[in-house]
């Protein structure tokens, strides 16, 4: 067992205003539009003297953050989140003198026209259960010494399919107990981030895209595991989009397992299943070019120092 003796020293520290709820509506014309987000800031710099003698000077106000979240919305405009996250952490970093860095995060909840009459309601919405749109933005220095970084991704996509999927020839020790099986229902609530080379980007296109692209793969493929599923998701959307330069994944194994209907005397000829919401397994992955640029604090965000 080790004494440490060395001096007590501030770490890593960053502060902001977490998961302010803006919904901008456009009213410009009769047909209205609505974007409805949550957006989180962290601003990093020299804060030290905050955290040690409590001297709040370089201190922007947590709140002054939450009144510039929703001014922007009206001022700057919230058609992307991508490019709205980039307004927000620009200004920070330009105008606020003690912000060296600025993080942005955000996600997105879809809403979908009302149909009355078979027509589509120019002012009415209901929610979608759709997956949630996400990004994080960081912009840090000045000059040409300037890094942005903008990632952009969804979470809580459910997808299933009932076959095309296998499990087997894993290693087994005394405690396995699971059967090796050809012929298996996989499901997921998937979440993906990737990470662009640039900033001048068709936000919504390469979304839709990227999206499409996952999805087309997790159908198509013979799985032999959810591992392969991943990589080959995370690997149809590098090769279509040569401007993203990474994307994670985390993928939870949404287990459905055979129901015994046999032994009431009903044959389950794998149509009947219990979904089990845990434990489940939780398979992560990243797919990244060799060549890609340094991510530096793009991952750095609110939620993680």
């Amino acid at each position: 067992m080790t004494d440490l003796t060395g001096k007590i020293v501030l770490g890593a520290n960053q502060y902001g205003k977490a998961e302010n709820r803006v919904v901008r509506i456009y009213r410009d014309t009769p047909r209205h539009e609505i974007h409805d987000i949550n957006v989180s800031s962290a601003l990093r710099g020299d804060f030290s003297p905050a955290h040690l003698v409590g001297d709040q000077s370089n201190v922007l106000p947590t709140d002054t953050q939450k009144q510039t979240a929703y001014t922007y919305a009206k001022s700057k405009g919230l058609l992307h989140i991508e490019s709205y996250g980039l307004d927000l952490a620009r200004h920070y970093v330009d105008d606020v003198d003690p912000v060296e860095a600025a993080s942005i995060e955000l996600e997105e909840y879809a809403w979908q026209r009302v149909v009355i009459d078979g027509a589509e309601h120019d002012h009415t919405w209901t929610r979608k259960g759709e997956e949630i749109r996400t990004s994080a933005v960081t912009v840090e220095g000045s000059g040409e010494d300037r890094k942005t970084s903008v990632i952009s991704g969804f979470k809580e996509l459910i997808i299933l399919k009932s076959t095309g999927s296998e499990f087997s020839g894993f290693l087994e020790d005394e405690l396995t107990v699971l059967e090796p099986t050809h012929d298996r229902v996989m499901a997921t609530s998937l979440t993906a981030q990737w990470r662009y080379t640039h900033t001048d980007i068709d936000w919504d296109a390469v979304y839709a895209g990227v999206k499409a692209a996952m999805i087309e793969r997790f159908a198509n493929l013979q799985s032999l595991a959810l591992q392969q599923t991943l990589y080959a998701m995370g690997a149809a959307v590098l090769e279509k989009y040569p401007y993203i330069a990474e994307i994670r994944m985390s993928a939870p194994n949404k287990h459905h397992f055979l129901y015994d209907t046999g032994r009431f005397g009903v044959e389950n000829r794998n149509e009947v299943f219990n979904a089990d919401d845990r434990p489940y397994g939780l398979i992560q992955a990243t797919v990244e070019r060799e060549d890609a640029p340094e991510a530096g604090s793009a991952w750095r965000t609110f939620q993680s120092m």
